[in-house]
């Protein structure tokens, strides 16, 4: 085998030629800029180029900052206008955008630690306002949750799951995040959510963003909770927690709808219910089946499964309420992709209020990954929106490209069949 080596700069990621081309043409580095501010004088990078940088090296593969020194730098300095800076001057600018961390205190006198960064937050809605992903005046369905983040962080707490890490607050949009808190691991996820909650909702609806149905599981069940979702959706749907006075109504219902429901058959029923101290009344939606098994429940004495709905739907069929809550499922993998796709599992602070820079920064890539891979899927044949980072790499990123200069022009050359042009359209 005889091997001929070439000192052509060829690019092996010649994908992101395009994916930069079309973050450049949306307006949205001028609009990074524009809300955080400028950097200082002597600084030779703006926000919206350090970004840039940081997006690049999880969008071409890589799943941390330094991979921009080892194995990028050469590869992104091709790209014309492009400036590339280390990853030391990429993760400094994150720390000078970092807030300082609060303490709060529980109903039980725990006095813990939280941090918020609205400035990046507002940025995210903006930007995701700005590429059309949410629309000012319109009804949007909203999903909250709590997600252990697993890291051996100088500052992290032991978690309810028994490993070291944070407990974030993240709700999101047709799956795409629109809020985002960092809290200490060993937080309980009822502490102080109503407060989360009020904060989300209420940049949501100065952004004229408005909610029509929210789903959350049964952390977000107490009074305080539901008062604030009620004051800013519509309608909710929340994952109610059993107790005593909960099965003794239950027992009481003597007609039930026999349903199926993902292949599986249920019984299902509504009921008045007032939890909370019995100040007003809900609609509680009931789902049972068979456990698979003949031990006995001491709560109900039978030996099926309950589960139940709280919520203010009184017109959906029961069938109807239980399958959209189920849908929260989708919202649930979120967590998944940025951890696996977008350098989530890999913070690269040793504090929480850095740390929490860099996962919104994240969440800002993952949110224009989704437009653009939405964008380029209806142009290019070979590339389906729903595609993970690491296959719409493969597809899409990885394919060999040069530039040329010809006639006074700078061209780029594409070493594949495929009509990469056309996501330019």
């Amino acid at each position: 085998m005889k091997i001929e080596n070439s000192n052509e700069k060829i690019n092996p990621f010649g994908g992101i030629n395009f994916l930069i081309q079309d973050i450049r043409k949306s307006g949205v580095l001028e609009l990074i800029d524009n809300e955080l501010g400028k950097r200082a004088p002597q600084a030779k990078y703006k926000h919206s180029e350090l970004f840039l940088n940081l997006w690049s090296v999880f969008l071409c593969g890589g799943d941390c900052a330094e991979d921009i020194n080892e194995h990028l730098k050469d590869y992104l300095q091709n790209i014309p206008k492009m400036k590339v800076a280390n990853a030391d001057t990429i993760l400094l600018d994150l720390k000078n955008l970092k807030t300082e961390k609060e303490k709060v205190t529980s109903s039980q006198g725990n006095v813990y630690e939280i941090n918020r960064n609205d400035k990046i937050n507002q940025l995210n809605i903006s930007i995701l306002k700005h590429l059309g992903e949410l629309k000012e005046g319109e009804l949007y369905d909203f999903d909250y949750d709590n997600e252990i983040l697993k890291t051996e962080k100088y500052d992290t707490k032991r978690t309810y799951k028994q490993v070291n890490g944070y407990f974030p607050s993240m709700a999101t949009i047709n799956g795409k995040p629109v809020y985002f808190e960092n809290r200490d691991g060993n937080m309980n996820v009822k502490t102080i959510q109503e407060d989360v909650l009020e904060r989300a909702y209420k940049m949501l609806n100065d952004n004229k963003i408005y909610i029509n149905r929210s789903r959350m599981d049964c952390g977000s069940y107490t009074q305080k909770v539901v008062e604030v979702i009620e004051k800013y959706s519509k309608l909710f749907y929340i994952r109610a927690m059993k107790s005593q006075e909960m099965v003794h109504e239950i027992r009481n219902i003597t007609k039930w709808e026999k349903v199926e429901i993902n292949f599986i058959q249920y019984e299902v029923a509504s009921i008045e219910y007032r939890p909370f101290n019995k100040k007003k009344a809900y609609r509680l939606v009931i789902m049972r089946c068979d456990k698979g098994n003949k031990q006995m429940d001491l709560f109900t004495n039978d030996t099926l499964e309950y589960r139940s709905i709280l919520t203010n739907d009184w017109v959906s069929t029961e069938k109807q309420v239980i399958e959209y809550y189920n849908q929260r499922g989708c919202e649930e993998k979120v967590i998944d992709v940025l951890n696996n796709d977008f350098g989530w599992s890999k913070m690269p602070f040793s504090f929480m209020e850095e740390n929490t820079v860099f996962l919104l920064v994240m969440i800002i890539c993952k949110n224009i990954y989704s437009y653009l891979i939405s964008k380029i899927s209806k142009t290019c044949t070979w590339v389906n929106k729903n595609f993970r980072m690491k296959k719409f790499i493969f597809r899409f990123i990885t394919v060999p490209t040069k530039w040329i200069k010809r006639g006074g022009q700078q061209i780029m050359k594409i070493y594949s069949q495929k009509q990469y042009n056309m996501s330019y359209i």
